[in-house]
């Protein structure tokens, strides 16, 4: 959200914990993991305002929505690091959207082009899933702390679902050029 985001920036600004007292890797990482939410938020947000087809959109509005999750996630567990030098416990995270199997139908594919915006739209977001997956599953397996173990492993599994979704509906469109054009060599 706009004003969780600027809170979190004047918060940064005024960390009242002498910041040697941090693990230098800990906020980095942190940092990065925030960054690349508020990326793919952004990518998602402008292939949703581009996109022609109503359930491409809704899939897209729907992933802007889970990063934005993702960022307020993140920024709190920042201000508790930052504050406390500690990570809060984790609760558990949203099982995967049954309305995002329901948009993944028929309907979506044939709305979508396999040649068109949407579908480069997302091959190019299987791989911002893809980088978050890594960076979260990286942090994971680095983190001696087991709030922050479990913090990046939830994330990395929430990326996973993203990323199962989107990796679906690319080779089911994959499959549709593939049919339309005769690319069969058999």
């Amino acid at each position: 959200m706009y004003s969780i985001t600027n809170d979190f920036y004047k918060f940064v600004r005024n960390i009242k914990t002498n910041p040697m007292e941090l693990n230098t890797k800990t906020i980095d990482v942190l940092k990065t993991a925030i960054l690349l939410e508020r990326k793919g938020k952004a990518f998602y947000t402008q292939a949703a305002r581009n996109s022609e087809s109503k359930s491409a959109t809704k899939i897209f509005e729907m992933m802007a929505e889970e990063e934005d999750e993702h960022i307020n996630f993140l920024v709190k567990q920042f201000k508790s690091y930052a504050e406390n030098n500690e990570f809060m416990k984790v609760e558990e995270h949203p099982e995967e959207d049954t309305a995002a199997t329901e948009i993944l139908t028929e309907k979506i594919k044939t709305e979508i082009s396999a040649a068109g915006f949407e579908a480069a739209a997302i091959s190019a977001a299987i791989d911002f899933e893809n980088r978050a997956i890594e960076v979260y599953s990286t942090r994971a397996k680095e983190a001696t702390d087991a709030n922050e173990k479990e913090m990046y492993t939830m994330l990395a599994d929430w990326e996973r679902t993203h990323h199962h979704l989107l990796y679906q509906l690319n080779e089911d469109l994959k499959e549709q050029i593939w049919n339309d054009n005769n690319f069969w060599p058999f």
